[in-house]
């Protein structure tokens, strides 16, 4: 987003009057991109939704307390990102299922999803990105569908530049490794 953009929200959200209308503008201007930022990390539609709703909940409560120290996508991903690894988190602890057992539930519910473009390739990449341990794909999804630079990757993450292109890298060579098994 533009810079011109957010520093439009940032003011109207430090006045009274202009609060509602820049929170307003915050969510219609980053809506889209953090729900399928969250949506790629999550894989499924309502989890997804779920969690963009507390992401807003949290950025409603505490964007006071931004301070302009990162730009403010950054501090929103970041946020949205650490939701949904909570989220991941309580759904693995609840979850009786064997480890083998929830990666081919991901799979499939990703396959069966209306959501999902039903090209094969599209599909394959899917599965191999949920397959993906968390780390791997937050840093997949970030870099090659947000497009984010590792510098604003390292922002969100809180990761130097040098580990997060080293989890990209390997991201990229399970998901090709995955793509080519399956054609084969």
């Amino acid at each position: 987003m533009s810079e011109e953009t957010e520093h439009k929200i940032l003011s109207l959200l430090s006045t009274k009057d202009g609060y509602e209308r820049g929170f307003s503008l915050l969510v219609k201007t980053y809506q889209e991109r953090l729900y399928w930022h969250i949506r790629g990390m999550l894989g499924q539609h309502d989890d997804a939704d779920e969690v963009l709703q507390k992401t807003f909940i949290k950025v409603f409560k505490g964007i006071a307390g931004f301070q302009g120290n990162s730009k403010l996508y950054t501090w929103l991903y970041r946020i949205a990102t650490n939701e949904s690894l909570s989220f991941l988190t309580k759904k693995q602890k609840n979850r009786l299922e064997s480890i083998d057992e929830s990666e081919n539930t991901v799979v499939h519910t990703l396959s069966a999803d209306v959501y999902v473009d039903s090209s094969l390739t599209d599909q394959l990449l899917g599965e191999a990105i949920a397959l993906l341990p968390d780390k791997q794909k937050q840093v997949f999804l970030l870099r090659y569908y947000d497009e984010l630079s590792y510098q604003d990757i390292s922002e969100i993450c809180g990761t130097s530049i040098g580990a997060l292109k080293a989890s990209y890298h390997h991201a990229a060579l399970k998901i090709e490794n995955y793509i080519l098994k399956k054609i084969n």
